[in-house]
């Protein structure tokens, strides 16, 4: 079965994707860092050298090519589902999966890593947690489409292993 897992930077969406590979007995992916291996250049770089509509055909292109695998569990990036029709090719081609985490779980994780996120990279600490919560307003429409919806505390092992269950 092909799961694509989506939601804001930070949720945790490598993670589980790892974990719920291991149980689907088939790949983890994760989209950014596969363009990333593509390109030979980070996520960062792309949108400084190319721009964030060069980034996101390549992302769109990318994503198509996992029509062709057959079982995998895909993280994608957190801007993936709001472009090119990704979200209804998800939704088509396999089961898609919201992961919901509190904003304040986002910010205590992206903090270290903002130096490697184009979108934070520029935003003090203190303008990371509204910056989250105006992003997530705005791609709420896309995400909302998804399959399942995981918020907060459902966003567990238990939860992920029963969907992959009910698919398999």
């Amino acid at each position: 079965m092909k799961f694509f897992l989506l939601g804001m930077m930070g949720t945790g969406k490598s993670f589980w994707a790892k974990k719920m590979a291991k149980k689907n007995k088939s790949g983890a992916y994760d989209l950014d860092h596969l363009i990333e291996s593509l390109e030979d250049r980070t996520i960062s770089e792309l949108f400084a050298e190319e721009g964030e509509a060069w980034f996101r055909q390549a992302e769109a292109k990318l994503l198509r090519w996992f029509g062709e695998k057959k079982s995998f569990v895909l993280a994608t990036g957190g801007g993936t589902p709001c472009f090119n029709e990704n979200m209804e090719w998800m939704n088509k081609h396999g089961i898609t999966i919201w992961i919901d985490s509190p904003i304040e779980l986002m910010v205590q994780r992206l903090i270290p890593e903002k130096d490697h996120r184009p979108l934070i990279r520029e935003l003090s600490d203190a303008q990371l947690a509204d910056f989250l919560t105006a992003k997530l307003a705005e791609r709420t429409p896309f995400y909302q489409k998804a399959t399942y919806h995981l918020k907060g505390d459902d966003v567990n092992e238990k939860n992920l292993m029963n969907i992959i269950k009910k698919h398999a």
